[in-house]
């Protein structure tokens, strides 16, 4: 008899959330995860009475009612709404293109002059068939968008040369002609009051957790304490690479703590320009209105990937999602593992994402009961 039933690899939101409806349906679980914390990559520390997301900014949103009422049972939610500035060459726009950015960059006034001004600009470009990203966001905004809040951050985000990546990437890029500086569309919104590792610590409440514990350092034995593996990590690694490496995207941070009372003015300020080599700078506090006498602010670096570095994006291009396919194919043959969350699925989710993929997971395994 195995002393588990799920052994979950991983206490980030997807293992979290499973884990607490096993522990609810009577199911004994073992959680592990190998950083020395729990929560994953929304882990919030709190460093002089500032929350501090330590692996970059996460701002709840969602539609899905459900999905509100699930997470709230474990936190109160502030107010706060994701509305964040872009700098470009010491300008300051606001972001998703509004009304207000469009007053900045021409002057304009009504959502008529805005339209004119940029169907003018996608005419002038007479882009038919865009055969790379930079063709598809000038034929969808114009020149002068895409150059001054597209362009540069999108080239540090991936690493490559906009016209060097493919027109999928950028379906659709967010245009209102509305005042609204309010980057989603989602009904809810907000952070929760306390940061989001009180919410992991109330998931995870009555189950067991080993920290400091990497399933590949131990593989074997820890296999064999339970009956199924809820896995959130990379699914090729899972599989020792059988059939090629997925190829990700990583992160650098650099955060710094100031004798100031406010540095930026808001909790999200993105810079634009190629040659400012990170996207963005948080300021935490501003993520639940703190009042502190100082600040902590962290500069976030898109950084290339390797082995020896952490993942943080999938790069869901033709070739990956083809070879990710093939990982998923083969693991429909075990049926004693469970793969969850950006790595173990290889798609960028969003939190509320995260929630409904784990709690649709657990539903299957109670329905194959």
């Amino acid at each position: 008899m195995s002393k588990y039933d799920y052994l979950i690899v991983g206490s980030g939101l997807f293992g979290s959330v499973f884990a607490h409806e096993a522990n609810k349906a009577g199911k004994k679980c073992l959680v592990i995860d190998k950083r020395n914390n729990i929560a994953g990559n929304i882990y919030t520390e709190n460093i002089d009475d500032i929350n501090v997301h330590k692996y970059g900014a996460h701002i709840f949103h969602t539609s899905n009612k459900e999905v509100w009422k699930y997470i709230n049972q474990f936190a109160e939610f502030n107010r706060y709404t994701n509305s964040p500035v872009a700098v470009y060459k010491g300008e300051l726009y606001n972001m998703p293109f509004n009304m207000n950015t469009f007053n900045k960059l021409w002057g304009v006034v009504t959502p008529e002059e805005a339209k004119k001004k940029i169907y003018e600009e996608i005419k002038e470009a007479g882009i038919k068939e865009p055969k790379n990203l930079e063709e598809q966001a000038i034929s969808l905004v114009g020149k002068t968008i895409y150059e001054k809040l597209v362009k540069g951050y999108t080239e540090k985000q991936w690493g490559m040369k906009c016209s060097e990546l493919p027109s999928f990437i950028i379906k659709r890029l967010p245009v209102r002609f509305i005042y609204d500086n309010n980057y989603f569309n989602d009904t809810y919104q907000g952070i929760p009051i306390g940061g989001y590792t009180k919410i992991i610590e109330k998931m995870l409440e009555g189950i067991e957790v080993k920290l400091n514990c990497d399933f590949f350092d131990n593989r074997q034995q820890l296999q064999n304490t339970a009956n199924k593996i809820v896995f959130t990590g990379p699914i090729d690694k899972f599989y020792n690479y059988k059939f090629g490496e997925l190829e990700y995207r990583s992160l650098r941070f650099e955060t710094e703590e100031l004798e100031i009372e406010n540095y930026q003015g808001n909790a999200v300020v993105n810079y634009t320009e190629y040659e400012i080599p990170y996207t963005r700078i948080i300021e935490h506090k501003h993520f639940e209105f703190g009042k502190q006498s100082k600040t902590i602010i962290t500069r976030e670096y898109p950084d290339s990937w390797n082995k020896e570095k952490e993942a943080y994006y999938p790069i869901n291009n033709d070739k990956n999602d083809e070879l990710y396919k093939k990982y998923e194919e083969y693991s429909k043959k075990d049926k004693n593992i469970i793969f969850g969350g950006r790595l173990g699925q290889y798609k960028y989710y969003d939190m509320d994402k995260t929630i409904l993929e784990a709690l649709k997971s657990f539903k299957q395994e109670k329905d194959f009961e």
